[in-house]
């Protein structure tokens, strides 16, 4: 059988490891087929896809949609988008530089509580790629403030968190219909981090097309639970390691795979959309 990993990151978001690695990387975990999924930005996908032009490996353009509903953080994946598409390009440009606003907001916070973090040290270590809290949990845990980049977040900047900054307010409806409208495939990332299943049913009436049922977070039960979701509402079953590199060195490429025939169901669901 062949086999895909659905969820990765880049440099050009919140992973460690370039595009062009990922590539090799997949070779190495006899893989198939990628998808580049970084957070609220395609940069990654050209590099991605020079580099396997001479390679096995089947890159697919996709990213990770950061949006929120009602003060909850929800992740919206995009799957075969045409990365060339003016619109997308523009509406992904403006998320950007609500990240950057959010990011001065959170290191206000933090001087305030005496977290002294030079902001610039942030969006230098970020560079290119698009500026998230892992970046500043780097900084902090470079300065001493934290030991581990978990403990930044729960006591920093994670939801609920002295620092936190609320997300800029793209919907879940929003995301959907943006990744329609760039002719990809809309599919809920992690569901267990809604802690609201209902929500499924009504991103379901917004046009979403997929459940990432298979995740290293999933134990067994949930693995089930989703599954059975799924099938209610006639989802596609998709399912990635969500790797970032040494950021998360629990979750190698390829932890989490699906067989390819989860692409072909992506890739024929993208065809009914956009005949």
């Amino acid at each position: 059988m062949k086999f895909a990993d659905l969820h990765t990151h880049t440099t050009f978001s919140d992973g460690t490891t370039t595009p062009e690695k990922i590539v090799i990387l997949a070779e190495k975990h006899n893989l198939c087929a990628l998808a580049i999924c970084d957070h609220d930005t395609i940069d990654g996908v050209l590099p991605a896809l020079s580099a396997a032009k001479n390679t096995a490996i089947e890159v697919i353009p996709s990213l990770e949609l950061s949006c929120e509903n009602n003060n909850y953080e929800v992740h919206i994946l995009g799957f075969f988008l045409d990365y060339e598409s003016q619109l997308l390009s523009g509406r992904l440009k403006k998320l950007r530089l609500a990240r950057i606003g959010r990011m001065r907001e959170m290191v206000d916070k933090l001087k305030a509580m005496d977290v002294d973090i030079d902001i610039n040290e942030v969006f230098k270590l970020a560079g290119e790629a698009t500026v998230g809290r892992v970046h500043l949990a780097r900084v902090l845990m470079t300065h001493g403030y934290i030991s581990t980049l978990p403990e930044a977040f729960y006591k920093y900047i994670g939801e609920n968190c002295p620092a936190y900054v609320s997300r800029f307010k793209l919907t879940p409806k929003d995301a959907i219909k943006l990744i329609l409208e760039a002719k990809g495939v809309p599919v809920l990332a992690h569901p267990y981090s809604l802690n609201n299943d209902s929500l499924i049913e009504e991103f379901v009436g917004y046009g979403l097309l997929g459940i990432e049922a298979y995740y290293p977070e999933h134990q067994p039960s949930f693995v089930k639970h989703y599954e059975n979701i799924a099938d209610k509402f006639n989802l596609i079953k998709t399912g990635g390691s969500d790797y970032h590199g040494s950021i998360k060195p629990r979750n190698p490429l390829g932890k989490i795979k699906v067989p390819y025939d989860v692409v072909i169901q992506l890739k024929d669901a993208k065809n009914k959309i956009n005949p």
